[in-house]
């Protein structure tokens, strides 16, 4: 697919544009391409809307020189995609820190985020002083891109895509190349306050996917049903799946996507009419 850039702040944020109707942007989660969403994306374009897939900030083909790496940082440049596009409100597909990026812009612009469908969001708590030295020793060069991929592989809990191998080997490729693990380091060692501060005050419909076996979270239903309590929303499990259960079981996980954002679209026809 061809890329596309758009300049925030400085910095380039990339990402891909498919399809015509109501607009679908999808975040993609911490130390993740936009192509995360090669299973869900065409699926929600065959369906009638125009899928944006971005990459985060530091990931990807965006830039890597940015000053904050926190979900604030990333909620603004999906609003700024959104007036960049030209095209909103916006429905939002997010994953993981995406999810929590997403909530956050929800509240600071909320006209311009219609729904929010929320895959294993993480939205609140912080790693400790230990954790943090542990990341960073993990995660420093030469070895730091092997070992992110290896821990990325524990997050496919039940099965892992047919297509694994090869996409590791990209995501490998993309996280040696200058400022890549050092950008996912540092998202991943961001504080998550801020959209934890705002989860009360999200007025999109949410629905919240957890993967039963995603292993970020030690009681997975719980978390989703608090993060979905947050934000007055809905969660569902998917039963067996891990951190990326669009990924891991597309054939259970779209139709969940797919079906909120036909509840909502009535909405969105509105916009579009």
């Amino acid at each position: 697919m061809t890329t596309r850039w758009f300049e925030n702040n400085n910095g380039k944020i990339s990402y891909e544009d498919n399809g015509s109707g109501p607009l679908v942007i999808c975040i993609p989660s911490v130390g993740d391409l936009r192509a995360e969403y090669r299973f869900l994306a065409p699926r929600l374009v065959e369906a009638g809307y125009r899928v944006v897939v971005m990459d985060m900030r530091g990931h990807g083909e965006s830039s890597t020189e940015w000053d904050d790496f926190s979900v604030v940082g990333v909620g603004r440049d999906l609003l700024a995609l959104i007036r960049h596009l030209q095209a909103g409100p916006a429905a939002v597909v997010g994953t993981s820190m995406g999810a929590g990026a997403a909530a956050w812009a929800a509240v600071e612009e909320p006209g311009s985020i219609s729904a929010l469908a929320l895959i294993g969001p993480a939205v609140h708590g912080e790693p400790s002083s230990a954790a943090k030295m542990l990341y960073r020793a993990l995660f420093a060069r030469p070895w730091g891109p092997a070992v992110w991929l290896t821990y990325y592989a524990t997050l496919y809990t039940s099965r892992k895509p047919q297509d694994f191998a090869e996409y590791k080997a990209v995501l490998l490729c993309n996280m040696k190349e200058p400022g890549r693990i050092e950008a996912t380091l540092k998202m991943a060692l961001a504080t998550k306050a801020a959209s934890a501060e705002r989860l009360g005050g999200v007025s999109a419909p949410v629905r919240v996917i957890m993967g039963s076996k995603d292993p970020d979270f030690k009681d997975q239903e719980a978390e989703a049903r608090w993060v979905a309590e947050q934000m007055h929303g809905e969660y569902i499990m998917v039963e067996g799946a891990g951190h990326y259960p669009h990924a891991e079981m597309p054939e259970i996980s779209t139709p969940l996507v797919l079906d909120f954002l036909r509840e909502h679209q009535p909405q969105l026809e509105k916009v579009y009419a």
